[in-house]
Order: structure tokens, then sequence, then C-alpha cells
């Protein structure tokens, strides 16, 4: 059998970042913003990619497990948009509850974790990187750090007042098994917080793509869900939406990345697009 792993192409990606910028810009740019996209299509299409990570060479996909080993220790350490977009509206939705058991599923560094227990919570937090997890224990020494799966948490029944999980659910081929963890394991009246790439962002660029050392590019995959997707799921898991935001992409670019070395491209391209995606959705009481 094949394998299901790919590759990264660094040169394609910023030539179709290029063009893109061109089409939505199409009605309005002037001349001198449209020549200097033909030139660098000229010059990455025709020349060797100088000047792009790698020289624009192909990047091999890592699995969940060594793309964030690769990952822990540099994850914190440099700006992310969608991070910067996100985190805004994500701790707004911790403030308007009362401060009980938290989960942080797929936490990461621990920086949702940092973030709840800042605010009383006592937090659980789960993560399958044993790497991750010792970056996370270090953050938030007080918190109960478990190693596990979106798919299977390992967390009793309607144990936690409030469920989240950021930045995660895209790596799932399928948001419908997490999506029923997090509804299990929260009790009747409380909350599930999600936040994710926008199905738009990653229809257009694709990949979680990060430097792992010595300036050298990696990506995990990520999976398009669309609204539908995950309405489908939170009904299934029987929660019930109150909210959604679709914060909109701010202008930082990722330095050490691509996109840097096209940023007029880069931000003319993703200029008030939707890059993040959150949603709040509630278990109902059981007298409901």
């Amino acid at each position: 059998m094949a394998s299901e792993k790919s590759e990264f192409r660094v040169r394609e990606l910023v030539l179709g970042i290029e063009g893109l910028a061109l089409l939505r810009t199409a009605v309005d740019a002037d001349d001198d913003f449209v020549a200097r996209r033909v030139e660098e299509i000229k010059r990455f299409a025709h020349g060797s990619g100088e000047g792009l990570p790698g020289g624009g060479a192909s990047v091999d996909e890592l699995d969940l497990g060594a793309g964030y080993a690769a990952w822990a220790g540099h994850y914190d350490s440099l700006p992310n948009s969608f991070i910067q977009v996100e985190e805004p509206i994500v701790h707004g939705l911790y403030d308007q509850g009362p401060a009980g058991t938290a989960l942080d599923a797929a936490c990461g560094t621990g920086r949702q974790t940092e973030a709840l227990a800042a605010r009383g919570y006592r937090v659980i937090g789960v993560d399958q990187s044993p790497d991750m997890l010792e970056q996370a224990r270090r953050k938030v020494p007080a918190a109960d750090f478990r190693q596990g799966r979106l798919e299977k948490l390992p967390v009793d029944d309607a144990s936690v007042d409030l469920a989240v999980s950021t930045l995660a659910l895209t790596h799932l081929p399928d948001l419908t098994d997490a999506v029923a963890e997090l509804a299990r394991v929260v009790r009747p009246g409380g909350r599930v917080i999600v936040s994710d790439l926008h199905p738009m962002v990653i229809s257009l660029q694709g990949q979680c793509h990060f430097v792992a050392g010595d300036d050298a590019l990696a990506f995990v995959r990520n999976h398009v869900h669309l609204a539908s997707d995950y309405l489908r799921a939170f009904t299934a898991a029987g929660l019930t939406v109150r909210a959604c935001f679709e914060p909109l992409f701010n202008g930082s670019l990722s330095p050490g990345g691509y996109e840097e070395y096209i940023a007029e491209a880069a931000r003319a391209a993703w200029r008030d697009l939707p890059i993040v995606i959150v949603w709040e959705a509630v278990k109902p009481l059981e007298s409901e």
C-alpha cells in the first residue's frame, strides 16, 4: 500500500499565493502591484527558488507524533496570527462562566491551560505528545496532565464544567468521535468551546507548516471541516450551539516560513479572510 504521507511544495505554494493575490485584487489593484506580482511569479517559476526556505524544495510530511515532538520546543517562541486572533475570543468566553473544573483537550504546550488556571479553573490537560506535555507541565505545574487522544480522552463521564479544544480538530479526518468525547466528559449544563483553523484558509493554504529546527520547514496535515461538519458533530453529540465567531486575518506573518519572503502578496491574498472559527456549545440539562 502506498504511503498516505505527502510533500509540502514550497515553491508551488508560493506561486499559488501570488496568483491568489492577483485574483483577489483584480478589480482594484494598481499597475505597480500587478507588475511586482508578475515579476515574482516569473522569478519563482523559472528560477531556482533562491530566497525561499530550502530553495523552494519540497518538505516531507510528519505524522502528528513526530511533528509535535519537533515543534514542541519552538511552538511558543514565534508569532502566530491564528493564535493572535483566536485568543481574545476564546479567553472572553472563559470569562463568561464561573470557574470550575476545565479540560484542555489537545493542550499542547499548555497555552490554554495557563489561561484557564489564571482565571481560577482547576484544569486537566490532555495531549498525545509527551514532548508537548513536558512543556505544559513546566508552564502550569499545578495542572493535572494526562497523555491521551482526542478520540479517547482519559477523563471520566460528566466530570468537568468546561471542555476546550483549540486549533487541534483540524488534524483529524473526521470530527465526530472527538466532539462526542468532549460532550461525554462535560456535565449537563456545562460548555464546550472549540477553535480551529477556518476551512477557507485550509482550502487555500493547506497544511500546518512550522520551523522544526535549523530553519528547516516541516508540516503536519490539516483536514477541511466545513461549518456544516461541525454542526452535524455537535448535534450528534447532543450539544446545542450557542455562538460562532470567524475572526479575520490580522496582517501578521509567521517569521521563518515562506510567507515573509512574499509578504506583500501574502497579505493581499489573506486580507479580510476568516482564518479561525470558534464555537461555543452547551450540554443541555437532563430536564431539558
